[in-house]
């Protein structure tokens, strides 16, 4: 059967290796997965005590409104319940926005390279696609303003960026949003947002108030470390989400997943915890790098894009045979870096041995 012939051209999502592949390709015992970006802390306690299996109810549907978390959410976020609307991660809820304001005849802007998926749902819409290329890692705000016209509905901005984890400053934003027309949709995407130092952290009430437009996504799979569940959400003015909710699946969230975001809401600790450990080892790892005379970009998250001396993909190979999953920065967009998580103290330890072995081989030519 024949569908949209955009899909033609278009890959399904290309995820990272993972471990168990690993293991039997590379006839490994251990592996360290530093590729995806999950929190090498797990998720918290809290949650571990809550879900017990035998008292769900898993015959019957899930909360579609998801009303429960919807009230935590709003409660912690200090505004109203329907400027939410929930995603099985925040990938579904890219989905929504695509469906809803995207088709033949619009254009929609981003900025190159970031995340693949603005781009992919957009041309299965068949919007026309504008990309403004970074600079030096970062948006290149004032050229993807011109870009806008009068069939311009939606504006992707990626901060802290994947993959480079730099972020749009506020004032940068503000100085964006004034120049952006009320009628088209600001997507402000922040998986990393909790990441991000307190002083760096977008004024949310303020911003949403002032611009209707805006739209602003966050995720649990990151520091909450809940990646495996899928629950993301957007914050926006009533009007947008309820836009949003249409195009949403009646049950697209599952109840054994609410529930665990709702237990892991109620420990601000772990999440402190995670913050601080990850600053403290990838501080270290940033001047083992350093020590190196290996460049990278000035991530706000849990990850750091690495400039290497060589081929990204001979890099990642590389460490891959040393039981070690990174991201090829040439699946990324930039050539000769790889992605890498910030993983546990002693994992990153043993990280910096491999890296410090590559860079010798490199010096005495046994690779190129």
């Amino acid at each position: 059967m024949l569908g949209k012939r955009v899909l033609n051209d278009l890959s399904a999502y290309q995820q990272g290796m993972q471990i168990s592949e690993v293991k039997r390709n590379y006839n490994l015992d251990r592996i360290v997965k530093l590729s995806s970006n999950e929190n090498p802390y797990g998720f918290s306690d809290k949650v571990k005590e809550d879900l017990k299996i035998d008292e769900q109810p898993f015959e019957l549907y899930p909360d579609g409104y998801a009303y429960d978390l919807r009230t935590k959410v709003a409660n912690k976020l200090t505004v109203g319940p329907d400027q939410l609307v929930f995603g099985s991660g925040s990938d579904e809820i890219i989905t929504f926005i695509c469906r809803a304001y995207l088709y033949e005849g619009t254009n929609t802007i981003m900025a190159t390279p970031t995340f693949s998926q603005y781009k992919h749902h957009a041309l299965i819409e068949g919007a026309e696609v504008r990309e403004v290329p970074t600079v030096n890692g970062k948006h290149d705000l004032a050229n993807m303003a011109k870009q806008i016209d009068e069939q311009t509905k939606v504006v992707w901005l990626c901060s802290p960026d994947n993959p480079t984890g730099e972020i749009i400053q506020q004032n940068a934003l503000e100085l964006f949003m004034e120049q952006c027309p009320n009628d088209v949709l600001v997507i402000l995407d922040e998986a990393y947002y909790e990441y991000v130092p307190y002083s760096f952290q977008l004024n949310l009430h303020e911003s949403l108030e002032k611009y209707p437009n805006l739209v602003v996504l966050r995720t649990f799979s990151k520091i909450y470390g809940l990646a495996g569940l899928r629950v993301g959400y957007g914050i926006s003015s009533e009007v947008i989400a309820e836009k949003l909710n249409v195009v949403r699946g009646p049950f697209n969230t599952t109840s054994l997943a609410q529930r665990a975001v709702q237990s892991a809401l109620d420990d601000d600790e772990f999440i402190a915890n995670t913050k601080k450990l990850n600053l403290e080892v990838k501080n270290t790892f940033k001047a083992f790098l350093d020590e190196l005379n290996w460049g990278y970009y000035e991530s706000f998250t849990n990850f750091l894009l690495v400039k290497t001396p060589i081929d990204a993909d001979k890099t990642t190979h590389y460490l891959l045979e040393r039981g070690f999953i990174v991201r090829s920065g040439n699946a990324l967009g930039y050539p000769n870096t790889v992605r890498i998580t910030i993983g546990l103290e002693q994992d990153m330890k043993e990280l910096q041995l491999v890296l410090r072995q590559l860079q010798k081989d490199v010096d005495e030519e046994v690779i190129k």
